[in-house]
């Protein structure tokens, strides 16, 4: 039956339609490839997701060889929520991204643009899927590789300039990702992760098996732009074309850091990591510095693309809090704002794309008057903003809430505080955008009202939607995020 091979199907849909587009170079043939192997691809995540709710963990051997001698691919509530998300993302981003790449990627070009999107997909849906650390790897260079090309796709000339700054500290990433697995192979002779997990709490005082750990865990901190190990994000996401900020900001730092908790609660979850190494503490310092900086340095930037950028800095770091709470309600607050940041920040550099093919610039100053010329795509951008800042009915005040919630459990009045004070500040540059869009004239000579093809607008207003539906029935995120912490954290089913 096809429905047992759904797990490989998850791969090898955009894995094998990516030299396809490669092969047909035509951009209109490249994207309705593209565009049916996302949606496939969202098809089958969605089927994950219903059997694992249905019946559990779902693992598959590739090759009938069985774990630990083989690779496996295994299936739960966590990882069923992750790949939603990352197939979801490229689904909609696909359609966007027709008219967007257009104007923004050298026409002989285009083809490899949905070349390296396809593979970018395959490797985060095969960095969330695998329960092998050393495929795991794998997935991360496929992804990496491809995520360089997409940046340098960029007709600004420091689209190369990020891409090289990317390739540089995205490697050092994944050789301290990869030092940890072998440390860990030299330490117990296995690469399985679950196997792993039920070999580590026995040498937990190895000190090659600690090694290991901090390797894995700042790799992966590297990859996910957990703050200070950030600085090739801000450039990244603002030289890159439009698209490719909506898909990596949207997806890429939410898989490594879904693989930052794999580490984290799955390999290292029997030795009380947080406690017996002080990682708790260390989390949530850099978390709550992280809300702060990314959050002030927003604040200043001219660039809207790079304000966002640094917005993400700071959401990260809500992210990164909720899992050093080390309890349900904490990691289920880290666990849904991986979804509902990909919604939130996903609508807005879309917003930002539809504003560049338009306008030709996303720079505060050059936004004067939009929310008259442009009133769909300001008014998204102004949902976005709201959920940015954490407003009730809105995706944003989900997560916080429960943050909020995860500190006040643990007495730390605070911590709870801080988490209010720095969703203060992204009121500060929301507003500088609403401002100028809705309070300056626009340039003479330049007063008809203009909006972005339906093409861009549709895929923007069901992301930005989605944060504002999910924020008022949040039931269904929450209990796949509640049951996926509750498994993590050994509580319950």
């Amino acid at each position: 039956m096809i429905f047992q091979h759904l797990p490989i199907l998850q791969i090898l849909i955009p894995l094998l339609a990516a030299p396809l587009a490669l092969l047909l170079r035509t951009p209109l043939l490249s994207w309705a490839l593209a565009l049916v192997a996302s949606w496939a691809s969202l098809a089958v995540s969605v089927a994950l997701l219903l059997r694992v709710l249905a019946e559990g963990v779902v693992v598959y051997e590739l090759g009938d060889w069985a774990a630990p001698w083989g690779i496996e691919y295994r299936i739960d509530a966590l990882n069923g929520f992750v790949l939603i998300i990352i197939s979801l993302i490229g689904a909609i981003v696909v359609p966007y991204a027709k008219r967007s790449v257009e104007a923004e990627v050298q026409d002989r070009r285009i083809y490899l643009f949905y070349t390296m999107l396809l593979l970018c997909m395959s490797g985060l849906l095969g960095i969330t899927i695998t329960g092998d650390a050393f495929n795991l790897f794998v997935f991360l260079e496929v992804s990496s590789l491809s995520t360089y090309v997409l940046i340098s796709l960029g007709r600004d000339r420091r689209a190369l300039i990020a891409a090289y700054r990317y390739l540089i500290v995205g490697t050092i990433g994944a050789t301290f990702y990869i030092i940890g697995v072998g440390l860990l192979y030299m330490s117990t002779g296995s690469l399985n992760i679950g196997d792993l997990a039920r070999l580590v709490p026995a040498l937990a005082d190895n000190r090659t098996v600690q090694a290991g750990m901090a390797f894995l865990t700042l790799g992966l901190s590297i990859k996910a732009a957990v703050f200070p190990l950030h600085l090739w994000l801000p450039n990244a996401y603002t030289y890159a074309p439009s698209a490719v900020t909506v898909f990596l900001a949207a997806t890429a730092t939410k898989v490594a850091v879904y693989a930052l908790i794999r580490v984290v609660f799955t390999i290292f979850g029997g030795v009380d990591l947080f406690e017996a190494f002080g990682v708790h503490t260390t989390l949530m310092m850099m978390a709550i510095v992280a809300m702060f900086v990314g959050s002030i340095v927003a604040v200043y930037q001219g660039n809207i693309k790079r304000m966002l950028a640094y917005s993400s800095i700071a959401q990260i770091g809500y992210i990164i809090l909720g899992l050093s709470f080390d309890s349900v309600t904490g990691v289920t607050a880290g666990i849904v704002h991986l979804f509902n940041h990909a919604l939130t920040k996903g609508g807005l550099f879309m917003a930002m794309g539809c504003i560049a093919l338009v306008a030709g610039s996303v720079r505060l100053d050059d936004m004067a008057g939009l929310g008259k010329r442009m009133p769909v795509t300001m008014a998204a951008f102004v949902a976005g903003g709201l959920s940015l800042i954490g407003v009730p009915l809105t995706v944003g005040f989900v997560s916080k809430w429960y943050l909020i919630k995860a500190a006040l459990e643990q007495g730390s009045m605070l911590i709870a505080m801080l988490i209010v004070l720095s969703s203060l500040i992204a009121v500060a540059y929301v507003w500088r955008v609403v401002e100028v869009a809705y309070f300056r004239d626009p340039p003479d000579g330049d007063t008809a009202v203009r909006e972005a093809p339906v093409s861009m607008l549709v895929p923007m207003l069901i992301l930005v939607g989605a944060s504002v539906y999910f924020g008022i029935d949040a039931s269904t995120t929450l209990d796949i995020a509640g049951a996926a912490a509750a498994a993590l954290m050994g509580v319950g089913g």
